[in-house]
């Protein structure tokens, strides 16, 4: 969910200046995996001291500032004796950061920044712990002093300590209370070690050629990555990086550089360096910096406002007159649709089952990649929503390969689904790569084109609400690159298929293809055309979104979709899969939605209202289609989902304007008086 790192350095012939350029290289290479704060603690074991600072701004700009760089400095020259024109390292020190992907507390108040502070630990966390509440409760002895969930690891852990429980034993136990991911790195008052530890294996560590350096990471690619930087005369090789396994922790001794690793479940922990009786000075140089404004915080809580809600329209009466599909439930309104004389739909009298590969040709399929030491083997893309969540689950658990999840985090991906991420990869023990994009940009690129779509409205160009998340597919390769595999797994429902979006702005969708990207180029064409039209039309789309727009096209249209897609080979059983992921793993919906399709998108709920008040059917219309053309589903059934489905989510609706800024009542307002495909029955 964030990127933590660490350095550890033991009478080495590294410099001040180049200590401070390898951290600096470490804060950009970890920047991808959270922009909305970043911090660092240092220990500095001449002077006894544990300084802590940390903002609520991007590591590129963090590390640029006057004040932090006067930080860095005084915490750690102490601990460097002048040699000729150069000060090297004369005593140990070690230090921990973090770049921050908001989900518990908001960034605004930097109580809720990393390194926390706690009961004489300063603590760096990578992911979600999903029952904070509920250990915070159990533990009452423990006081809470912040919001964020980092918190309550770092409790744990030293109150098991101050009754008697070794570093390993009370790390290992205080992981077997938590529920959801966590890669930590910590630093006491009162021992000169560093722990390092994490459930789901993203942490990776490497000792210099001359053994007198340590540096750890979130990923693989940032240590390699920093090897061919070579910011200093400390030379590290690539096959000196170790990964840290899921469920396995290390203490490393600062004096020695000696890292003692322990697993989770063993009986009996190996000696670790006794604790001081001198206790180190933690010095807070951050202060809290509160700031009021809140819409880029993912916690924002709705209150309900009744008459807001009010306002949304639900035209179930009128929309019930519409004439469908005898066998689907496709309406009169849905783009090329046409019926014939008996009143079967086109997509139904086109449509072509789909044909499952079976099981065994899948694990067939991936056998050559298997690694047999447990090692990372597969790339799955995890948006965190039903069907990938239940990808991950079955790579893992079904056909046995050691996938890594990657997430896209564009800014609309919910609280919910982190939730459940961290619930999954937790479990299972699964890296989990989140590549964060710069939220703050991203949102307010989805506002701008908002505001322009309500000036002049146009059913066709609702899909730019969303072209900042198209990059997923191009970070997809980039990360399988990255991490040295030769394989792709996603978990794309073929009901999913969501052409109609496409179809408003003229652009047909294929019969041959299952997934909304199968268009011919003709039909890119004209997409694009139309596009430039509207441009034209309504000159508030030429804004900084264009970029983004123009990767998008780019990454959903253009870049190949090389991956394996289990819905190909096994059967999509709605059921089960919501019975697996709610009966194994707990996983969480939304108490807004009648369904368990698409509640981690924070996009969803408004478009989606958009379609159905203006045209009579949203996505939901064209998912239970597919399902009933597969034998799946009556259409009665269908016709009885989709109407609760298509019920206005308020709570929903509310934090996607709120979080991109815009006014509730006034949007919805502008919505409702477009003119509807149907005719409106008044009461």
């Amino acid at each position: 969910m964030c990127g933590i790192f660490g350095l550890i350095a033991c009478k080495s012939s590294l410099t001040l200046n180049e200590t401070r350029d390898i951290v600096n290289t470490l804060f950009k290479l970890s920047e991808t995996r959270g922009k909305e704060s970043s911090g660092i603690a240092i220990k500095n074991l001449r002077d006894g001291t544990i300084s802590v600072y940390k903002k609520p701004i991007r590591a590129s700009k963090l590390i640029k500032a006057e004040d932090y760089c006067r930080f860095f400095i005084n915490a750690l020259e102490s601990c460097f004796l002048e040699i000729g024109i150069a000060k090297v390292v004369a005593t140990p020190f070690s230090l921990i950061s973090h770049t921050r992907l908001v989900t518990n507390g908001t960034q605004q108040n930097n109580d809720n920044n990393q390194p926390v502070i706690k009961d004489g630990a300063v603590i760096v966390h990578n992911g979600i712990i999903v029952n904070t509440e509920i250990l915070w409760e159990k533990h009452s002895i423990l006081h809470r002093e912040y919001e964020v969930d980092t918190e309550i690891i770092s409790g744990l852990i030293r109150s098991l300590m101050k009754h008697g429980k070794c570093i390993q034993e009370a790390t290992s136990i205080a992981y077997k209370e938590i529920f959801g991911s966590a890669s930590i790195a910590m630093l006491m008052d009162n021992s000169d070690t560093l722990l390092i530890a994490t459930n789901t294996g993203s942490l990776y560590w490497m000792k210099s050629n001359t053994n007198d350096t340590i540096i750890f990471a979130s990923e693989r690619y940032i240590l390699s990555k920093f090897i061919e930087k070579n910011c200093s005369k400390i030379k590290f090789k690539k096959r000196a990086i170790q990964w840290v396994r899921p469920k396995t922790g290390y203490v490393i001794d600062l004096n020695k550089l000696i890292p003692i690793e322990f697993q989770f479940d063993q009986n009996e922990y190996p000696v670790a360096p006794e604790e001081d009786k001198k206790k180190d000075s933690i010095i807070n140089l951050s202060g809290n910096s509160q700031i009021s404004e809140s819409r880029n915080c993912l916690n924002t809580s709705i209150v309900c406002n009744q008459s807001n809600i009010s306002l949304l329209e639900y035209n179930i009466e009128s929309i019930n007159h519409l004439k469908r599909c005898c066998h689907c439930v496709l309406p009169e309104t849905f783009p090329f649709i046409q019926f014939d004389e008996s009143g079967l739909c086109n997509y139904c009298r086109n449509y072509k089952k789909i044909q499952l590969q079976g099981i065994e040709s899948l694990k067939a399929r991936v056998a050559p990649f298997k690694n047999s030491d447990n090692r990372p083997d597969c790339l799955v893309t995890f948006s965190g929503g039903r069907d990938s969540s239940y990808c991950i689950h079955f790579v893992k658990k079904v056909l046995g390969m050691n996938p890594i999840a990657y997430t896209y985090d564009w800014g609309m991906v919910t609280d919910l689904a982190r939730r459940n991420q961290a619930r999954l990869c937790g479990k299972l023990g699964i890296e989990h790569i989140i590549v964060s994009a710069d939220i703050r940009k991203k949102r307010e690129n989805i506002r701008k084109n908002v505001l322009a779509w309500l000036k002049k409205p146009d059913l066709g160009t609702i899909p730019l609400f969303m072209a900042g998340d198209k990059q997923y597919y191009y970070y997809a390769n980039v990360l399988k690159k990255r991490n040295d595999l030769n394989l792709i797994i996603m978990g794309e429902n073929y009901f999913e298929k969501t052409g109609f979006k496409t179809a408003f702005s003229g652009a047909k969708q294929s019969q041959q293809g299952f997934m909304a990207y199968h268009i011919s180029s003709l039909n890119k064409l004209r997409m694009l055309f139309y596009y430039a039209f509207q441009f034209m039309k309504n000159t508030a789309y030429l804004n900084s979104s264009i970029f983004d727009t123009a990767g998008a096209f780019f990454s959903y249209y253009i870049v190949p979709h090389n991956y394996i897609n289990i819905y190909t080979y096994i059967k999509w059983d709605e059921d089960q899969i919501n019975s697996i992921l709610i009966d194994e793993y707990d996983w969480e919906i939304s108490p807004d939605a009648a369904t368990t399709w698409r509640i981690g998108d924070g996009t969803v709920a408004f478009y989606n209202y958009i379609y159905y008040t203006i045209t009579g059917f949203s996505e939901n219309d064209t998912f239970r289609s597919n399902q009933i053309r597969e034998g799946l589903m009556t259409r009665e059934a269908a016709l009885n989902k989709v109407n609760e489905e298509n019920r206005p989510r308020y709570e929903s609706i509310k934090w996607y304007l709120d979080t991109i800024d815009i006014d509730f009542e006034n949007t919805i307002k502008i919505i409702n008086s477009i003119p509807k495909l149907y005719k409106v029955e008044k009461n």
